[in-house]
C-alpha cells in the first residue's frame, strides 16, 4: 500500500499543571501525563480512516503532531513522504487541517474575506488565491454564500467553510478533528456523505478523521483505528470496532504519573 501517512513509535508527554504554591514549594517536582504511547499507524493514499476514541485518548494530539503544531516526545512521522519534525513547512503545504471552526474565523468578515486572510497566511499570491478560493468554495457548495458574513452561517456552513480553508493549498491529506460535533443529525449525514463522495471518491484526498461516533466511522470510513489510553487498541472495520467497544468499552484516559 502506498502510504500517505506513516507514524512509527509516536509518543507524547505533557507536564501536569500545578498550583503556583506547589511550584514554589517544590520547584523540581514534576508530574507527567502520557497522551500517546508508541503509536504505529499507516494510512494509504485516497483512504478514509476513522480515529475513534473517548476524550483524552490522544486523537487531537496525534493530529496536531501530523500537521506540525506539536513536536512529538518520541518516534517519527511522515506525511506525503515528508518528515513532520524536519520538514514542517513542506508538510503544512501537503496537509489541510480542519479543527474547531466556530472559534477560528472572523465573525464580521464574509466567507470570502475569511478565506482571503488565510490564503495570505499560506503565502498564496493574489491571483492564485482568488482562483483557489473560488474553487474551494465551489467544491464545498458555498459559492452562493461567499459574500455573507460568517456570523450568519449555519453550523453546517461553518464546517464547510472550515473544509474550504483546509483546501486552499490543494493538500493531498486532510486531518479532520470531530467535524460534525456541533451539527444536527441531518447536517451530520450530509457532511459525512460529502466527505465520502466528494473529498475521497471524486478528489482522491487522504482523510484521517478523529471522531467519537461509531456511526460516523461506519458511514464514511474505509477502516477504523481505536485509540485506547494513548495506544492503538484496534485496527479494523467498523464492525470490528463495534465489537471491541461492546467488549471493552471506552476506558478513561490514564492518570498522570
Amino acid at each position: 500500500m502506498d502510504a500517505a501517512i506513516v507514524a512509527r513509535g509516536i509518543s507524547m508527554r505533557f507536564p501536569v499543571r500545578r498550583p503556583w504554591a506547589d511550584i514554589i514549594r517544590h520547584p523540581a517536582r514534576f508530574r507527567w501525563t502520557t497522551a500517546l504511547d508508541g503509536i504505529d499507524l499507516e494510512v494509504g493514499r485516497g483512504e478514509v480512516v476513522g480515529l475513534l476514541g473517548p476524550n483524552g485518548a490522544g486523537k487531537t494530539t496525534l493530529l496536531k503532531i501530523l500537521c506540525t503544531l506539536l513536536l512529538p516526545s518520541g518516534g517519527s512521522a511522515l506525511v506525503d513522504g515528508l518528515d513532520v519534525s524536519r520538514e514542517p513547512l513542506a508538510v503544512r503545504r501537503a496537509v489541510g487541517y480542519c479543527l474547531d471552526t466556530e472559534r477560528s474565523f472572523y465573525f464580521r468578515l464574509t466567507g470570502y474575506q475569511n478565506l482571503e486572510f488565510f490564503a495570505a497566511l499560506n503565502n498564496l499570491r493574489a491571483r492564485e488565491a482568488r482562483a483557489r478560493i473560488r474553487e474551494a468554495l465551489q467544491i464545498v457548495g458555498l459559492d452562493g454564500a461567499a459574500d455573507a458574513r460568517f456570523m450568519t452561517y449555519s453550523k453546517g456552513m461553518q464546517q464547510r467553510l472550515g473544509l474550504a480553508r483546509a483546501l486552499l493549498t490543494d493538500p493531498s491529506v486532510l486531518l479532520l478533528d470531530e467535524p460534525t460535533k456541533s451539527l444536527d443529525p441531518a447536517a451530520s449525514v450530509g457532511f459525512r456523505r460529502f466527505l465520502r463522495t466528494t473529498m475521497a471518491e471524486r478528489l482522491g484526498k487522504t482523510v484521517l478523521l478523529a471522531t467519537h461516533s461509531l456511526e460516523e466511522a461506519r458511514e464514511c470510513c474505509d477502516r477504523v483505528v481505536i485509540l485506547d489510553r494513548g495506544r492503538i487498541g484496534l485496527r479494523g472495520s467498523s464492525a470490528e470496532a463495534e465489537a471491541f467497544i461492546m467488549a471493552h468499552g471506552f476506558p478513561a484516559p490514564p492518570e498522570p504519573a
